[in-house]
């Protein structure tokens, strides 16, 4: 049964997961007010950029529509004299990038709606409550036993999804919630497929796995029902707040948060293996492990939302694992999300950053060396535990659960084979994000180093030597340029010390007269260069004069000479 309208762009391609970042580049001042221009980034490339133009009056209602979170943001305060000053610009300027700056670090509060529409209200300018509200009308018209209770709002960190609290009218005292959401950019199945995985979902019976009641998919969204926990979820367990409350208020700044004793971790985390170990042999993608996914039923683990990646739903920690390139399968997803569940039950919060590999105290050192195994360092770069190896080690191991019935859940072969084959691409997606991350962190890196103080130092010595060497190098060959010149016998600089100093004469001429015939010329000296043209004749005057002589009497050879026969003719005729 599918009720949803026909859909009118698509399904949504945009990774709502992807972080987003703002640096405010400049003001600019009109003829009463100043506008500050925001350059926002999506992901590591800054080709997907944009700039927005803000006054200080929206960054004014942004702080307040976030005030619910209990946090106290640095927002600079109002100004009413002299807030057109240039030096007061500036420092306001500074003062609002600090302010965007610890929202966009926040993982909470850099996904919730209204930084989305301050930062980027080209992607997200739709009222997504009222789109949901409509189609859940349809839904209703087309079903009439049902009827809504009341909205939860912002029960949830997606953006996209929307949740009612509804009830059946034949059982009017039980509570059900229903939610609708956006298919997303892994939805890789066919419109068939995805309707016969979801049918089969509410067809799932496993104590570890919430049950849905019912399903619906058109090609642009989806709408499930499941019974509604009034306790909450493992979260608001651990947190201490109400179910309905909106997350912002619920998880950012949690006042009465507290981990859960040895024995309940131990029992809660092997039944949460267990339900992965199912998932995983069946060949049914997850990735969407957290403690607000877990509902807890008489010290029973049931995982939420196991539906979410096969409508294409981004995971809240592909930020976090788009960084390591060892966790790249649905498989180690699941294990690095368990290692994030484990810490927030073992101490009451997430982690401040990972990889982590400093842990506080804690009177069980088996959960310290389970979590070091999947979110230290050295884990995170060289591969995730498998499931198997989790339930073998003393943390786990010694928990028994007991099945009252055998699980059964059989998938065609044909919807199998759909389910690998968008396993395969989700795979591929998230290959192809963590190879362009990479490749950035490394050109950033050379960029930090090549800017970096010791490195400019480095340059500038390296610089300093090739100059002196280039220096050296250059007198050398002045002085073998030199050398070779003054024997060559061209007017060149002054003669060396060691030859003679020709007197001061002028006006004496060099060439002698050869009798005849005329010998022939002699050959050139060996130091000159070959394809060197042969010196001028000397000058009558001048230095040139003299150097031009000197060396036609230091090259003067007697061999060259040639024995001349004269004819005597001094005998008179008779």
């Amino acid at each position: 049964m599918s009720f949803l309208a026909p859909p009118g762009p698509g399904r949504v391609l945009l990774d709502d997961s992807v972080p987003l970042t703002a640096l405010v580049e400049a003001s600019q001042t009109l003829q009463s007010h100043t506008e500050y221009i925001v350059r926002v980034q999506r992901g590591v490339s800054s080709e997907n950029s944009w700039q927005v133009i803000r006054r200080y009056s929206d960054f004014d209602v942004l702080n307040s529509s976030l005030l619910i979170s209990g946090l106290s943001l640095p927002l600079p305060p109002k100004r009413l004299i002299g807030n057109m000053d240039r030096e007061f610009i500036a420092e306001r300027q500074r003062g609002l990038q600090a302010f965007l700056d610890s929202i966009t670090h926040n993982p909470l509060l850099s996904c919730s709606e209204p930084v989305k529409k301050f930062l980027d209200p080209n992607n997200y300018s739709s009222n997504y409550t009222e789109i949901a509200l409509q189609q859940v009308s349809m839904f209703f018209r087309s079903d009439p036993k049902w009827e809504v209770v009341e909205p939860l709002k912002d029960i949830g960190w997606r953006i996209r999804k929307k949740y009612f609290l509804i009830k059946n009218r034949d059982l009017p005292k039980e509570r059900q919630v229903l939610s609708w959401v956006d298919l997303g950019p892994d939805m890789f199945l066919s419109d068939k497929d995805l309707q016969c995985v979801m049918k089969l979902l509410t067809t799932l019976s496993n104590p570890f796995i919430y049950p849905l009641v019912f399903s619906s998919t058109s090609e642009s969204s989806a709408l499930v029902i499941r019974p509604f926990n009034e306790k909450g979820t493992l979260r608001d367990h651990i947190y201490k707040v109400k179910a309905k409350d909106s997350f912002l208020k619920k998880y950012c700044n949690p006042r009465r948060s507290q981990g859960l004793e040895l024995s309940h971790i131990k029992l809660y985390g092997r039944q949460i293996l267990e339900v992965l170990r199912f998932l995983h042999e069946r060949g049914i993608p997850f990735g969407h492990l957290q403690a607000s996914n877990v509902v807890l039923e008489e010290n029973v683990c049931r995982l939420l939302d196991v539906e979410n990646s096969l409508l294409g739903l981004p995971s809240f920690y592909r930020p976090y694992y788009s960084m390591f390139r060892k966790i790249n399968t649905t498989e180690s997803i699941d294990i690095y999300a368990f290692g994030h569940l484990l810490y927030e039950m073992t101490y009451g919060r997430p982690p401040d950053s990972v990889p982590v590999d400093q842990y506080p105290d804690t009177p069980c050192p088996a959960v310290v060396s389970v979590l070091q195994s999947i979110l230290s360092t050295e884990a995170c770069k060289s591969g995730m535990p498998t499931v198997s190896q989790l339930i073998q080690t003393p943390l786990f191991s010694d928990i028994q659960l007991h099945h009252s019935d055998k699980l059964q859940f059989k998938i065609p072969s044909r919807l199998k084979e759909a389910l690998k084959v968008a396993k395969e691409r989700l795979e591929r997606r998230l290959q192809e994000e963590q190879r362009v991350f990479h490749q950035h962190r490394r050109l950033t890196r050379a960029q930090s180093h090549h800017g970096s103080e010791e490195e400019r130092k480095r340059r500038k010595i390296l610089a300093r030597k090739k100059s002196r060497q280039s220096a050296y190098e250059n007198e050398e060959d002045l002085s073998v340029k030199y050398n070779n010149t003054s024997g060559s016998g061209a007017s060149s600089p002054p003669t060396s010390p060691s030859s003679p100093t020709p007197p001061h004469t002028t006006g004496v001429q060099t060439t002698p007269g050869p009798p005849p015939p005329p010998p022939p010329p002699p050959p050139p000296p060996p130091s000159s260069q070959s394809g060197e043209q042969p010196p001028p004749p000397p000058s009558c005057n001048g230095v040139g004069g003299r150097a031009a002589l000197l060396s036609s009497i230091q090259t003067f050879s007697k061999v060259c000479l040639k024995k001349a026969e004269t004819t005597d003719r001094s005998q008179p005729i008779i």
